[in-house]
């Protein structure tokens, strides 16, 4: 047995397909891709609480496995699409961890952000596709064509892939324009580098989680987003509605709408959410 071989029969991928509820084909075809993504994304919630309450991210297999499977947690990036790389790995899916800029909701003369954001490239029938399960707010539901430059559009939003200097600029088109996501670079990164840049994402004072309660989950009928105390719901067909929460309701929404096991010790957080907002 060789190290790629160890590594999937050390991976529990009952456990991972029971947390997503996915019960379809574990065979490395496009379909099966598609279905885990979208099966992801809704089960899963993209939530960085931990830094917000001045925690360590680890973002080891065995810390990861336990806290969002096991725990039935949420997380960010490296946690997010580092336990995705497995699941598929474990499939027999080929998988090339990335690395990139983020430039979602910043503005247009911002210094140049670092590379804090993991993606992924997976291989399947000779082409390669983008496939992201951890980007919160306008997170991709299915995978996208990495060669295709025109735009693509999927069950919640459009986005389009252009050519850069660092590789690929992700877009995503709102109302009618076109909005930059994240700039990757194709080269894959070494594992330190994410150890790195999941320390800045976790540690530095610049960082958003630092300051807010950033949450997001994107459901088979709409995206659901918190931040701070502001819920939005973007339904795939209606209108978008925007409601400010009280404490408990921040803690109500974090369990009911974005199916996370809420402890006493959420609740100094949720205040200082709704009374500061």
């Amino acid at each position: 047995m060789d190290y790629a071989d160890k590594r999937r029969s050390a991976f529990d991928l009952d456990a991972y397909c029971e947390r997503i509820s996915y019960s379809g084909p574990r065979t490395p075809t496009m379909a099966t891709l598609d279905a885990l993504q979208a099966c992801h994304t809704s089960a899963i919630t993209f939530e960085a609480i931990e830094v917000l309450l001045g925690r360590p991210v680890d973002i080891s297999p065995a810390a990861v496995d336990a806290k969002l499977i096991r725990a039935r947690r949420g997380g960010y990036c490296f946690e997010q699409n580092g336990l995705f790389k497995r699941a598929l790995e474990s499939i027999g899916f080929t998988v090339t961890g990335l690395l990139g800029r983020v430039y979602w909701m910043s503005p247009p003369a911002a210094t140049l952000p670092s590379r804090s954001h993991m993606a992924l490239r997976v291989f399947v029938d000779e082409e390669s596709w983008l496939v992201d399960v951890g980007f919160g707010t306008c997170v991709p539901t299915t995978p996208l064509r990495l060669a295709e430059t025109q735009p693509q559009r999927l069950r919640h939003d459009t986005f389009r892939i252009d050519p850069s200097a660092e590789g690929c600029l992700l877009q995503i088109l709102i109302g009618e324009t076109w909005t930059p996501v994240y700039d990757l670079s194709l080269g894959a990164p070494a594992e330190i580098d994410y150890v790195v840049a999941n320390w800045f994402t976790s540690t530095h004072p610049s960082v958003g989680f630092r300051r807010d309660l950033i949450v997001a989950r994107t459901a088979f009928e709409a995206r659901y987003t918190l931040l701070r105390n502001k819920l939005t719901v973007r339904p795939i067909d209606g209108e978008v509605r925007k409601e400010m929460l009280s404490a408990s309701g921040v803690l109500d929404a974090l369990h009911e709408i974005f199916l996370l096991p809420v402890i006493p010790e959420w609740s100094p957080m949720a205040s200082a959410m709704a009374d500061n907002a």
